[in-house]
């Protein structure tokens, strides 16, 4: 058997020196190219993960797992081995994944400080509950402390916006009516009593559906856990509980927090109708964009905040790695992990960050981080970079405001950043859903070319493998920090490559929306419907409030962010094709081509 397994070999980039099995024809005795026996070579495989005890997969799955990690795999392990195995004795290029023995599990009693919101004063209730519902964070705050407006009220234009709109959208899992109602309650009285808890006090929000909130179903999205109803609740619910932030709907999450199909359907894009809104964050782009609720909750591991928001047309913050306590939250990988706010407005994004910011003393990764406040900033220190795929008009504008703008490339040798994010990834993701896996429920997962073959191929990873991806990330991050010599940087926040490199480092970036162009092949000409500009500002790790500041620089003078997706209302002799005229393919891990 063992001459027929040089295919098992090339899975894992070992090398293995066989004896060849010749085959020659009569009567010229011309000896042709060796074939191996493929049932040998079947059997062979199979034994093989037997070998690693996943004996479970079927023999179609084992082919396609071989040619998966022949495609995939292989090229990874031996780039990242050139990268930093070809010294022996590991005093270089040491991994980022640092264990910390600590079993201090108690907050830290020195918070970080507070920023200091800016004063509005003078806003008015508008007549129109669809123009409420618009409103920003700041503004509808307002109304709540001058008593314009309850939170009781509030509740009920969001809950009515979220009926209206969920049919087209599909971007709600479980309305929270009664502990919606619950919480308001709640709120207006501490307001009559002469207690205000600051600007999220009464407004009404929904989280991405994998963080969980006793008494309500937590679905991941996925078939196999929609009845889930998890006893835990998640650190960031608490903080927005604290805040006094009203919850009033679990928002969709793409299957397994993976792109934007999920047990219910596919969440649409309320600029475009016809279109998908793409990555795993999809319910809460989609919902703030749509005026359904005012800001949400949405996580990243790789693209799943960006991804969306861009998209959409909304304002989102991810933020530095670390920064949002994660328990309660369903995990794929530890160490890319992150969570982060939609909003209108990049002031509403600072906002959320101050309330949800800090350590979760059951998260080993969450950190005090000390922030400086973002309302604070003075724009005309700072020097910005601009990348060759920036959008021109927001360097313009921030020139305009007196920041120093300057052409900038991030320099960096690490070549297989798209794969160390795969592996990282994918093998975190798998021990996480190892019983998943193993007990057959990937065949009833709703996208079988996403997580399926994803997580089979990560099977085969070898844990030196995982670990040299490890030290490659390490090298990454130790070349972005010695090219980072900008204090921030505008550039495409949907190009892969920054999606990938920005989550292996912990960058936080601040998704805008800057205009709008014409779909593609509009059904008419007095089609309303758009395709969404946008622009993303990078900072380095824990300079959350540069992007921040640079973005309501932008906004103060612009006002792409403020414009109202058209959803139902799309304009003369124009309808929502079903099925999609052009359907959006997933998007796929992959590594750079």
């Amino acid at each position: 058997m063992l001459r027929n397994c040089k295919k098992l070999w090339k899975i894992l980039d070992s090398k293995l020196s066989v004896p060849c099995r010749r085959i020659t024809t009569s009567p010229s005795n011309i000896t042709r190219t060796e074939l191996p026996d493929k049932t040998m070579e079947a059997k062979c495989l199979q034994n093989m993960f037997e070998l690693i005890d996943s004996g479970f997969f079927n023999e179609t799955k084992i082919q396609e797992i071989a040619h998966g990690a022949t495609e995939m795999n292989v090229p990874i392990y031996q780039t990242n081995r050139k990268l930093v195995a070809t010294r022996n004795g590991g005093l270089e290029n040491p991994s980022p994944l640092v264990f910390n023995p600590s079993w201090n599990r108690e907050v830290p009693r020195a918070q970080g400080k507070r920023f200091k919101y800016p004063s509005i004063s003078g806003v008015r209730l508008p007549s129109d509950e669809e123009d409420i519902a618009f409103m920003s964070v700041l503004e509808l705050g307002e109304l709540i402390k001058t008593k314009q407006v309850t939170s009781k009220e509030l509740v009920r234009i969001y809950l009515k916006q979220l009926k209206r709109y969920n049919h087209v959208l599909e971007a709600v899992v479980t309305y929270t009516e009664e502990l919606a109602y619950k919480q308001a309650k709640e709120a207006d009285d501490l307001l009559s009593q002469g207690t205000y808890l600051g600007p999220l006090h009464g407004i009404p929000y929904g989280l991405k559906d994998i963080i969980a909130v006793p008494g309500y179903k937590t679905t991941w999205g996925s078939s196999s856990f929609k009845d889930q109803v998890l006893d835990i609740e998640a650190w960031v619910y608490k903080r927005l509980k604290a805040s006094g932030a009203v919850l009033v709907a679990k928002l969709v999450t793409g299957s397994l927090a993976y792109d934007d199909i999920w047990f219910g359907g596919r969440t649409r894009n309320p600029w475009n109708i016809e279109e998908f809104s793409t990555g795993s964050s999809a319910g809460p782009a989609a919902s703030t964009s749509a005026g359904m609720v005012p800001f949400a909750i949405g996580s990243e591991t790789a693209g799943s905040l960006t991804y969306p928001a861009a998209r959409c047309g909304v304002t989102a913050l991810r933020p530095t790695f670390g920064t949002v306590g994660r328990t309660g939250v369903m995990s794929l990988s530890e160490s890319l992990d992150k969570l982060g706010p939609f909003c209108r407005t990049a002031a509403d994004c600072a906002l959320v960050l101050d309330a949800i910011k800090g350590k979760d003393p059951d998260d080993l990764s969450s950190r005090e981080i000390a922030f400086e406040d973002p309302f604070s900033v003075d724009i005309t220190k700072l020097t910005v970079g601009y990348t060759k795929d920036a959008d021109m008009k927001v360097v313009e504008v921030l020139g305009s405001k007196g920041v120093n703008m300057v052409p900038f490339e991030l320099n960096y040798t690490v070549d297989s950043v798209q794969g160390i994010l795969n592996f990282t990834m994918s093998v975190d993701m798998l021990a996480h859903f190892d019983e998943w896996q193993r007990t057959g429920q990937e065949d009833l997962y709703e996208a079988q070319d996403q997580w399926p073959v994803e997580l089979r191929r990560a099977r085969v990873v070898t844990a030196v493998d995982y670990i040299q991806a490890q030290r490659a990330r390490g090298k990454l991050i130790r070349e972005v920090e010695k090219s980072f010599t900008v204090d921030a940087f505008i550039g495409n926040v949907t190009d892969w490559e920054k999606v990938c490199m920005g989550n292996l480092v912990g960058l936080p970036v601040l998704v805008i929306p800057t205009g709008f162009k014409n779909i593609p092949e509009p059904p008419t000409k007095s089609c309303r419907r758009r395709t969404t500009i946008n622009a993303g500002i990078y900072a380095p790790p824990e300079r959350d409030h540069i992007a921040l500041a640079l973005g309501m620089a932008y906004q103060s003078v612009t006002d792409a962010h403020r414009r109202r997706p058209p959803i139902d209302v799309l304009g003369p002799d124009d309808s929502i094709p079903n099925p999609p005229r052009a359907i959006i393919p997933p998007r796929r891990l992959h590594i750079h081509e």
